[in-house]
């Protein structure tokens, strides 16, 4: 028995010791490697300060005074800039002295002629045919027909020429010429009083009023009549009266400022009546020659607006009558320049005719035409788009245009 509590107790000893011998050799293997030879470092925690009896004796540290500290140095003042200046005041316009009136229409003759030649070329060509027969004369008829001659004035004309031609007998081309020149001079007429009114017979300025549609040059006319006037030594009041058309009063300004005329304007939309009004007043208080008065441009159809014109001139004739009502008519328009004028000469009474672009693709023959309808005479014509390109009109520069040299 006691061998077998032997045998017993050394198996559980040999059992222990294999048992630590496994477990020793597996801590072995786990153990991390090894921590590196250098000693660390340690930091020390900052003291804190002893008060009391405890306190530490200062210790003497260097000091700079004041002298030593460097001190930023002042920066110098930003110079100071120069007051800025006061714009100038715009400068006056440069007034200008228009071209003498005397002749203009003579030394404009070649730009008229160009695209008159249909007409006077035509005409000459026709006559110098050796043999005159019908067909030829309703050639000469149509040729007048289509330079806006109308109806009635080139049945006349026609007429006329058959008698001379025949009376005549043979023709050289020096007597066409004159021939021709005569009858187109009896047709446009020389009998007319083609000076335009600026001279009122009350203590008033000569009133001018330039009437006619949209888009014919009124306000230009207006302007270019302005430098007509001040070049024959007239002094001009302008008056913006077209209150509708936004830069209107602005370019008949300009026109005013260069001849050096006063212009009487009102607000944008403002009543035109009101306006004419005031330029007569402003006119009569500076003592000036004529006062012009440039309308709204209006359509000949609509009843409202012609009648707008009819106040207008009304409120001018509380000052005195007016001296001139003149019409501005597109002279390329042709037969319809004919129909406003006669819708313009029932509202206001028209005395005097301007026609404008007859340099371009107008046809001489509507200034005998519009003559006719309306029995008062073409005073001005526009040969251009130049600030002296209006000019009185004289029959016989017209004519001598018209047939050429």
């Amino acid at each position: 028995m006691d061998i077998v509590i032997l045998a017993v107790v050394i198996a559980v000893v040999v059992i222990g010791a294999v048992s630590g011998l496994v477990v020793g050799s597996r801590r072995k293997k786990q153990l991390p490697p090894s921590a590196p030879s250098s000693t660390p470092v340690i930091t020390e925690p900052p003291a804190e300060p002893h008060v009391g009896e405890e306190a530490e004796e200062p210790r003497e540290e260097p000091r700079r005074t004041i002298e030593e500290v460097e001190l930023p140095k002042a920066e110098a003042p930003a110079p100071e800039a120069p007051a800025a200046e006061e714009p100038a005041a715009p400068a006056a316009p440069e007034i200008e002295v228009p071209e003498p009136t005397a002749g203009r229409l003579v030394r404009l003759r070649a730009r008229l002629a160009r695209s008159q030649n249909s007409l006077g070329k035509g005409l000459l060509t026709l006559l110098s045919r050796e043999h005159l027969d019908e067909d030829t004369w309703e050639e000469i008829e149509d040729t007048l027909l289509t330079a806006d001659v109308g109806v009635a004035p080139t049945q006349e004309l026609v007429e006329r020429l058959r008698e001379r031609v025949k009376v005549l007998g043979t023709r050289t081309p020096d007597e066409l010429r004159a021939l021709l020149r005569e009858e187109l001079l009896t047709l446009v007429g020389t009998d007319y009083d083609r000076v335009v009114k600026t001279e009122s017979d009350a203590e008033i300025p000569g009133v001018v009023m330039v009437v006619g549609v949209n888009g014919t040059g009124k306000t230009t006319t207006t302007g270019k009549l302005a430098r007509v006037l001040v070049a024959d030594g007239r002094t001009v009041v302008l008056g913006a009266a077209d209150t509708f058309r936004a830069a209107a009063a602005d370019q008949l300004q300009t026109w005013g400022e260069r001849v050096g005329a006063y212009t009487v304007r009102g607000p944008e939309g403002g009543d035109p009546a009101s306006v004419a009004f005031d330029a007569v007043k402003e006119g009569k208080e500076m003592g000036v020659d004529v006062v012009l008065i440039d309308t709204a441009g209006r359509l000949h159809t609509k009843t409202g607006l012609m009648d707008e014109l009819g106040k207008v001139k009304r409120v001018v004739e509380k000052h005195g009558p007016l001296d001139e009502v003149l019409l501005v008519l597109d002279a390329t328009t042709g037969q319809n320049g004919l129909v406003q004028a006669r819708v313009f000469a029932e509202v206001v009474d028209i005395t005097g005719i301007v026609l404008t672009k007859l340099d371009g693709t107008a046809k001489g023959g509507i200034v005998v035409a519009v003559q006719r309808e309306l029995g008062v005479p073409v005073k001005l014509v526009g040969l251009g788009e130049g600030a002296d390109d209006l000019a009185p009109f004289e029959p016989e520069a017209f004519v001598d245009a018209l047939i050429g040299d």
